[in-house]
């Protein structure tokens, strides 16, 4: 079955795709991309999602329009993806707008904007899409969703292998080995904490606007890191908790920035840019070290880009063989666009795609919402 895929990140930088070609048994498919792309939000979409996901007060005919403009673009990398329309499903995430984790007195909610019904006409394909719901109304964090995806598509190795995203926010996956005592383990899988979200506020804060992320990390490699302000970073109480967490620009946006720049002082922009860059790769080795150790380590997502990120997660992560995901034929952008594919595949096939080992829910079942034109 051919299948697409569409997913707009924590980053809002625009909607990634992929048509993929799923059969055989769900849990472990025979699959292959026939087709990716990317389609950039307009600056001005891009910058009115993160204002209003900060929480900008905006009128409900504002918020009407913004949900039409982001089904639009999604339409639009469909159509690029897949200009014959061979798809006969389509999985959306949508636009995360806000997520609210669970709490002790309250239940966790998760608002993906899309107008699926619009985009189920636009595509004339059936369209899955609300993925987050159904694992919220069970009591679990609604993310990660991608960790199941991650374990039926890549064969497992002799030890732990980890899968990173490094997107607006970092997560992890961790895929118990092939054989030992280990092999019979759940998957896991959290979402460990800021990755481009603070980066690039500080970039565009820093460049008055004119640049909208720090390209290559090169402007960070000009920087020294301020050690001792990542030592009292790594202390909070999100970085110090248990999995399973999610987390976004809810607490990793413009107000934390505001206050991790302060705690730096009058620190040059290059070296609050290298801070800010050893932050993310020091989150991950420290999750990393928590839990059974990984072999190696693959990274995914646009931040997989960024070389100074990169060559702190090899220094940091000592051990572990660090390589971009591209290496095993998923692009850096095309995983997660991969995995909602997956996800409503398995919708359409009546599969259980939550995981209370991941999540927390308390009990599995399938995830989304199926939309005919």
């Amino acid at each position: 079955m051919r299948v697409l895929g569409l997913m707009s990140g924590t980053s809002a930088d625009g909607v990634d795709g992929v048509l993929v070609r799923l059969r055989g048994a769900p849990r472990r498919p025979r699959w292959r991309i026939l087709a990716s792309a990317h389609v950039p939000y307009p600056e001005a979409l891009r910058a009115e999602i993160i204002a209003v996901g900060q929480g900008s007060p905006r009128t409900t005919a504002a918020l009407l329009a913004l949900a039409e403009a982001i089904t639009e673009v999604q339409a639009a990398c469909a159509r690029q993806v897949d200009p014959a329309r061979t798809a006969r499903l389509v999985g959306c995430h949508g636009q995360t707008l806000w997520h609210r984790p669970p709490e002790a007195t309250r239940r966790g909610a998760s608002w993906q904007v899309l107008q699926g019904p619009l985009l189920a006409e636009l595509l004339t394909t059936p369209v899955v899409c609300d993925f987050r719901g159904a694992d919220l109304a069970r009591g679990g964090q609604g993310a990660p969703l991608v960790p199941l995806c991650d374990g039926a598509l890549l064969p497992a190795i002799d030890g732990w292998r980890a899968l990173l995203n490094l997107g607006g926010i970092a997560n992890l996956t961790l895929l118990p080995p092939r054989q030992g005592p280990d092999r019979r383990a759940a998957i896991r899988g959290w979402d460990c904490g800021p990755a481009n979200t603070l980066l690039d506020l500080a970039v565009q804060r820093f460049s008055d606007g004119r640049l909208g992320f720090d390209a290559d990390g090169a402007w960070a490699a000009r920087g020294r890191v301020d050690e001792a302000a990542l030592a009292r970073w790594l202390q909070e109480p999100y970085l110090q908790q248990r999995p399973p967490k999610s987390t976004g620009r809810e607490l990793f946006g413009a107000a934390d920035l505001e206050r991790r720049l302060h705690d730096l002082g009058a620190a040059d922009p290059a070296d609050a840019l290298a801070t800010l860059t050893a932050f993310t790769a020091a989150i991950v080795a420290a999750d990393l070290e928590r839990g059974p150790r990984p072999l190696e380590l693959l990274v995914a997502g646009g931040g997989c880009r960024n070389a100074t990120l990169m060559g702190d997660l090899r220094r940091r992560c000592r051990g572990m063989r660090v390589r971009p995901l591209a290496e095993l034929g998923i692009a850096d952008l095309d995983r997660e666009a991969l995995a909602f594919a997956l996800l409503a595949w398995w919708h359409w096939r009546g599969v259980a795609a939550a995981d209370p080992a991941v999540t927390g829910c308390r009990r599995g079942g399938r995830l989304g919402v199926l939309i005919r034109p």
